[in-house]
This record gives structure tokens, C-alpha cells and sequence, in this order.
């Protein structure tokens, strides 16, 4: 097998694993071992060892001597720092935004949104955690500054975003990802006050509703 070969089966794994366990599909504390796993891609065992080391450097899982790999539990002071940095990072260039995109930049962005939207309907987290990325990140991009956005890329591939599937049930995945539209229509408006404030609140949600502890308003 073509080392790029090996690299596009430990992204493909890295990517499904890190989404179930942020679902809640995979919970706390799951063992989880490489011939097990290998199996159920239907890969051999090389990309996957690969894709679980990384997330144990990701902090997603953490190794058990001869036994494979505990998925770790998250807490929920460590959510509200990682949502206060996230806050501080993407909250405030939202002012700076407002008023900049095209419509052929807010076509596209309300496109992702409702990419978002759907795949949140159908269960399909993997996607849904992927374009809200592409999403946030897009934004970014307005500010003109390559380390924002990279930062941030960083930061959101460290982020336990638990309890999407128990959520996505309850209805509240659907409010927060229907809070990229109105996000959107703000930048369009030229409401960077409003759109910070949105920002705000969205992010507010790793730490609230999207760790089960606070219900949807």
C-alpha cells in the first residue's frame, strides 16, 4: 500500500472515530482495541493504530498497557475554557466582518449552513461536525489573518463536543444549527454588534447545551 493510501484510511478513521465519540455514540471510558476496530473499517490494522494514537495525542483517547485504548471523559470546567478561548478568538472579529461579505461569499456560507441544518436531521454527525468547521473557519477567513484561522483550526480539533446525538433528539442541535443562518444574515446587514453577541451564545453552547447540562431556551 502507497504511504498516501495509509495516510487517506487514518484520516477516514481518525475522522469517524472522533465524531462518534463527540455524538456520544462512543461513551466515556469504552475500550477500544486496533484488531476490533480494523475489522469494523475493513482496513488493516496500520492506519488505525495511527488514527488512535493521534486521537490519544488529541486527548480524545488514552492507552491501557497490552489492552488498547480508553475513550477519556471531558469535563465540564474543561469545556467552558476551551468555549471561553473559542469566544475570545471568534466572537470579536465578527464587528470587523460585518458589512464585508459579497453575495457570492453569503450564498456559500448559507449553504454550509444548511448542509448543517440537514445533517443534523439525519444523524450524521460526522458530516454535521465537519461543515460546522468549514463554516467557522470560512468566516475566519474574512479577517484576512492565516494564524486566526489556524488557531482555531487547532483548537477546535482538540474540542469534546459531547452529547450531540442526545441533543440532536431533544431538538436543541437543531436551534444552534439554525443559529448559522441568522448568523449570516447579520454579517450581510452590517450588525456587528448583533453578530458578536450571536457568536457569543453559539460558541456558549459547548459548554451548555451541547454538554447536556443546560436545556434549550
Amino acid at each position: 500500500m502507497q504511504v498516501a493510501e495509509v495516510v487517506s484510511l487514518r484520516e477516514q478513521v481518525e475522522r469517524a472515530l472522533s465524531s462518534q465519540i463527540v455524538a456520544g455514540e462512543i461513551a466515556p471510558g469504552t475500550v477500544l482495541t486496533v484488531p476490533t476496530l480494523a475489522a469494523d473499517f475493513g482496513v488493516s490494522a496500520t492506519p488505525v493504530r495511527e488514527a488512535m494514537l493521534n486521537l490519544a495525542r488529541r486527548g480524545f483517547l488514552s492507552p491501557i498497557r497490552n489492552r488498547g485504548f480508553r475513550v477519556t471523559d471531558v469535563s465540564l470546567e474543561e469545556l467552558r475554557q476551551l468555549s471561553e478561548v473559542r469566544t475570545l478568538l471568534e466572537a470579536p472579529p465578527m464587528r470587523d466582518i460585518a458589512g464585508r461579505l459579497d453575495e457570492g461569499a453569503a450564498q456559500r456560507l448559507l449553504e454550509l449552513a444548511d448542509e448543517i441544518l440537514v445533517a443534523g436531521h439525519e444523524g450524521r454527525f460526522q458530516d454535521y461536525l465537519e461543515t460546522d468547521t468549514q463554516f467557522h473557519l470560512a468566516l475566519l477567513e474574512f479577517t484576512g489573518n492565516p494564524h486566526l484561522v489556524a488557531l482555531v483550526r487547532e483548537l477546535r480539533q482538540q474540542t469534546r463536543l459531547i452529547g450531540l446525538k442526545q441533543l440532536a433528539e431533544s431538538g436543541g442541535l437543531d436551534a444552534s444549527a439554525r443559529e448559522h443562518t441568522e448568523l449570516v444574515r447579520l454579517l450581510l446587514a452590517g450588525d456587528g454588534p448583533a453578530a458578536e453577541a450571536l457568536m457569543r451564545r453559539h460558541i456558549g453552547h459547548v459548554a451548555g447545551l451541547w454538554s447536556g447540562q443546560v436545556e434549550p431556551a
